[in-house]
This record gives C-alpha cells, sequence and structure tokens, in this order.
C-alpha cells in the first residue's frame, strides 16, 4: 500500500482553496514547479488523477477531494498532539505508574503523592503495592514506570543494563519483643544481640524478609524457631503483645504501628538495615514525569535515614 503523506494533502488542501497550482505554491511558499511535479509523482505513484486541468484553473478530482478533505482532520489532529506533546514536556498532563512494597505504602508513598499533586497536579498517578520482585518484574513488562524497592546487605546484585537503581536511604530494623511497661526510646536503647535470642519463638514476614532473618541468625550462631508468619506489622505487633513470639521489623513498618505497653522496640546491629531504592527503566529519567517522581521520591527520602 502506498503511503500517503501529510504534505500531499498540504498541497491538495491548498489547491482546493486557491483555484490554481500557482495560488497553492504561493500559500505554501513553494514554487509552482515545485507543486506540479509533487502532483504528477504523486499521481503516478498512487495510480489516481487527484487534478484536473483546465483553461480556467485547476479543479479536483474525487481522489483529489477525499484527500483534500482528509487534510483538514490530519492537521487537527497533529495540532492536537502536539499540544499534548508540549503539555506532558511541560508537566501540566502525564500519568505515572507506582509500585512500592507494603511498609512504604503508609510512609514513603503517601510522602511521593503528595509532592507530585503539590507540584505537577496535572500529572495523573497510580499505586501498586508489591513486594520487590514483583515490582521489578511489572517494571520489565512496562506495567508500571516507577518501583520502590528494598535490599538488605549480603543480598546477591544483578547488575541489569535496562534498570536505572538509585539508593535513596537506610531503613534499620529493630526487635520487638514483649517485656517492659513501655515502649524504648530507641536512640538510647542498647543494641540487641541477636544470639541472645536464639531460644525465643520468632515470627516471620514476607519470604525474603523470611530469608534476611534466617540468614541474620545463622551469623550469631543459631536457627531462628519460626512459629508465625504473618506481612502485617500491626498483626505482628498484637502477637509479640500476646507473649507468642519476638520479630524482627523496619523502622518504616513501625512508623505507623501503634506499639502497645508491654512492647518494647529496641535496635540491633546496623548490618541488619536494608537499603531503600527506587527503580525505573534505562533512560525513563529523562521523561518529564517520571523526572519529577524521582524528585519527589528524592523529598520523601528525608523519613529514612
Amino acid at each position: 500500500m502506498e503511503t500517503i503523506d501529510l504534505q500531499l494533502l498540504k498541497v491538495l488542501r491548498a489547491v482546493a482553496d486557491a483555484g490554481s497550482i500557482t495560488g497553492a505554491a504561493t500559500a505554501l511558499g513553494y514554487s509552482q514547479p515545485a507543486v506540479s511535479q509533487l502532483l504528477q509523482r504523486a499521481e503516478q505513484r498512487l495510480g489516481h488523477a487527484l487534478v484536473l486541468r483546465g483553461a480556467r484553473g485547476v479543479t479536483l478530482t474525487e481522489s483529489g477531494r477525499v484527500l483534500a478533505d482528509h487534510a483538514l482532520h490530519v492537521q487537527a489532529a497533529l495540532a492536537a498532539a502536539r499540544e499534548d506533546f508540549d503539555a506532558v514536556g511541560g508537566l501540566t498532563r502525564g500519568r505515572v505508574r507506582i509500585a512500592g512494597f507494603p511498609s512504604a505504602s503508609s510512609t514513603l508513598v503517601p510522602a511521593v503523592l503528595a509532592t507530585m499533586a503539590a507540584t505537577v497536579p496535572g500529572v495523573s498517578t497510580t499505586y501498586v503495592e508489591v513486594e520487590p520482585p514483583e515490582a521489578l518484574g511489572m517494571l520489565r513488562r512496562g506495567e508500571v514506570d516507577v518501583a520502590l524497592t528494598f535490599t538488605y546487605v549480603g543480598d546477591e546484585v544483578v547488575v541489569d543494563p535496562t534498570l536505572l537503581t538509585r539508593a535513596i536511604g537506610r531503613d534499620p530494623l529493630a526487635l520487638v519483643r514483649s517485656g517492659g511497661s513501655a515502649p524504648s526510646d530507641a536512640g538510647a536503647a542498647a543494641v540487641v544481640d541477636l544470639a541472645t535470642l536464639r531460644d525465643a519463638r520468632w515470627i516471620g514476614g514476607c519470604p525474603r524478609c523470611r530469608g534476611h532473618l534466617l540468614a541474620s541468625c545463622a551469623t550469631a550462631g543459631f536457627t531462628p524457631d519460626i512459629v508465625l508468619e504473618t506481612d502485617n506489622a500491626a498483626a505482628v505487633v498484637g502477637l509479640v503483645a500476646a507473649g507468642l513470639g519476638v520479630a524482627l521489623l523496619p523502622r518504616l513498618a513501625l512508623a505507623t504501628t501503634v506499639i502497645p505497653d508491654g512492647v518494647t522496640v529496641d535496635p540491633v546491629h546496623d548490618d541488619l538495615a536494608r537499603r531503600v531504592e527506587v527503580v525505573v527503566a534505562s533512560g525513563a529519567e529523562r521523561v518529564p514525569s517520571v523526572g519529577a517522581t524521582l524528585e519527589a521520591v528524592a523529598s520523601a527520602s528525608a523519613l529514612l535515614e
């Protein structure tokens, strides 16, 4: 199928309006021979007569009129496309899809979305809560534009040249256990040695969190007795308060969780902290709406250490 280009449509529209090739050439800023040659080549290529030359000027054939009429719609569509393009570039419109892990949902994500709403209100945002492996899978499949993830010290690092990863801060872990009359001040409390809890019953979280717990306890010289498992931080605290076990929880999860009397929150070794990261497709940082999201994430990183 032969291509019908925009230049031909514009020339036919100009011929229809001017009633002559000379008038069309003048209106478009072309030479008269250039317009004549363009029409002749188009007729040969398409196999249709487009203009009828007579003593009183030039008129369009039915085929020519059809194309000339489409010129108006095409030019209007291109103008609308240009306006939309400029709007996206100027961040007066756009869309960003974000994925993040559960403990970011009540801390980092609200801060990011609030910043976006205040600074680029024309950009619409959507959010889905998934664990980091799922978030990265969605990013690779083009289902989201920005992924908030985390990694632990000792995690295997797989370099993926198709993704851009930026560290945005640290999220320390804390030991949550029953005992005492009030939550402790983590800034003043002594660091807990996990080895002292080798005989405790443990509450595990998501698969990656359980893996990290197992590795951390192995470093301390024991295998934890994981008797309960839940990804819900509030549920973990409730189980701890009932005396059913101890747990490691990230500070982000604890930030929005009510700690009841009788439950203490104490720091553990700094090496157990997790790194919080933001990931986008390589090159996507140059997309204005994604760039604005990265700036909002950087601003929200004040919630981390």
